[in-house]
């Protein structure tokens, strides 16, 4: 419905935040990370929003970066997790911590966040793993997923991946230990030696 508003912000409390656009105020609900960024009466800020409707009611989720609201439309995505614990979960860790949290299945990281269980924590990173391993997580990390172009290595990270390893961690590995070994098998080998 609104991809971004821009306007000046008029009042801000914990949770959201109202943003003056063209003599329109703006009702946004925020997390703690994009009230931080945007906590300050008179400044003009661009939010990236997502709009919600339930039980005919129409909120608006304010973001203060593309990253921060696309983390938010996977949690939404998940059963069980609404946008309340959506925000929720975002003001307790960024979302690039959170998305490399869900990739290592860092589930201790993820259930320390006020509100979040460890069942919670586990359910999300069983149903985002998959999908934020590789272009999404490629964007979000500091260091990118290397490229592997030769077949011993490919074998390789597909038989890591099909005994449960995440494929951006069976890239990692694999280009780690491709030097150190001349087949596939030995390669698996020394990935499998390395995680003892």
């Amino acid at each position: 419905m609104y991809y971004s508003i821009t306007g000046k912000v008029i009042f801000f409390e914990e949770g959201r935040i109202v943003v003056d656009c063209n003599n329109i105020g703006f009702d946004i609900l925020v997390s703690n990370n994009t009230l931080n960024a945007f906590g300050h009466i008179g400044e003009t800020i661009t939010v990236f929003t997502c709009v919600k409707i339930a039980d005919d009611v129409i909120k608006i989720y304010g973001f203060s970066t593309k990253e921060e609201k696309a983390m938010f439309i996977k949690l939404t995505s998940i059963s069980g997790v609404g946008p309340k614990t959506a925000l929720q979960i975002l003001s307790g860790i960024d979302p690039k911590t959170l998305a490399l949290n869900i990739v290592n299945s860092d589930y201790k990281a993820l259930a320390k966040i006020k509100g979040i269980g460890k069942k919670t924590a586990m359910r999300i990173i069983m149903e985002l793993k998959e999908k934020l391993e590789e272009e999404d997580f490629e964007s979000l990390s500091d260091t990118p997923i290397p490229k592997i172009d030769d077949p011993i290595s490919q074998d390789a990270i597909l038989a890591l991946s099909s005994l449960g390893m995440s494929k951006s961690e069976a890239t990692r590995q694999v280009s780690l230990y491709r030097p150190k070994a001349s087949t596939t098998e030995e390669l698996i080998s020394l990935v499998f030696r390395s995680m003892k």
